[in-house]
């Protein structure tokens, strides 16, 4: 099963994993989401990965036109308009689940009526392409960490075969920035306190 793997090569930490309203989620975007997914948000919740790559959490979609910021909404809306761009087209069904420092959108094709049957779709910022990857999303987790595609589909190589990503849930984060500390790495955060 991908999420023992997972949870072998990233431990959670005590605290971390998110109680998500599945039901009232799933009606305002239309669709169930991946089981291995809904694993995912209730062991690591909304997290961050190593500095750099964020698994954004689901919220109910508001269907306005200028929605409060809700992560997962305003990601997938750039992922269809950059669609639309490159290839001229109106997206298939697209949700972004993370997000990385290189400006890679990391999603779901979610055409299929069977949510654990989405591949995971990425758009390389710095390739500008798009590229389909038959797995699921913590499958695909597994794999960048092991480096086990043809070659990385990210933009960056920090997460490519590492084979101990830091894992850090987002109050956590928070909570050390807050206490003056960097979190990514414990030391004090020299820009504490600077843009409260």
């Amino acid at each position: 099963m991908w999420i023992d793997s997972l949870k072998a090569l990233m431990p959670p930490h005590p605290g971390a994993g998110d109680i998500v309203d599945w039901g009232g989620v799933e009606d305002s975007w239309g669709a169930e989401f991946p089981r291995d997914y809904k694993e995912f948000v209730a062991l690591y919740g909304e997290a961050g990965v190593d500095d750099y790559l964020s698994v954004l959490l689901p919220q109910p979609q508001t269907g306005e036109a200028h929605p409060p910021l809700r992560e997962m909404e305003i990601e997938t809306r750039l992922a269809e308009r950059v669609w639309l761009e490159e290839k001229g087209e109106v997206a298939p069904k697209i949700i972004v689940w993370g997000v990385d420092s290189s400006a890679d959108l990391l999603c779901w094709r979610a055409t299929q009526d069977d949510a654990d049957e989405w591949p995971v779709l990425v758009w390389n910022q710095d390739d500008a392409q798009w590229s389909d990857y038959p797995c699921g999303m913590v499958e695909f987790l597994v794999r960048i960490f092991r480096a086990d595609f043809d070659e990385c589909p990210l933009g960056d190589l920090r997460l490519w075969g590492n084979a101990s990503p830091k894992f850090l849930h987002r109050p956590e984060e928070q909570r050390l920035r807050a206490a003056g500390l960097d979190p990514w790495t414990g030391e004090p955060d020299p820009c504490a306190g600077m843009f409260a």
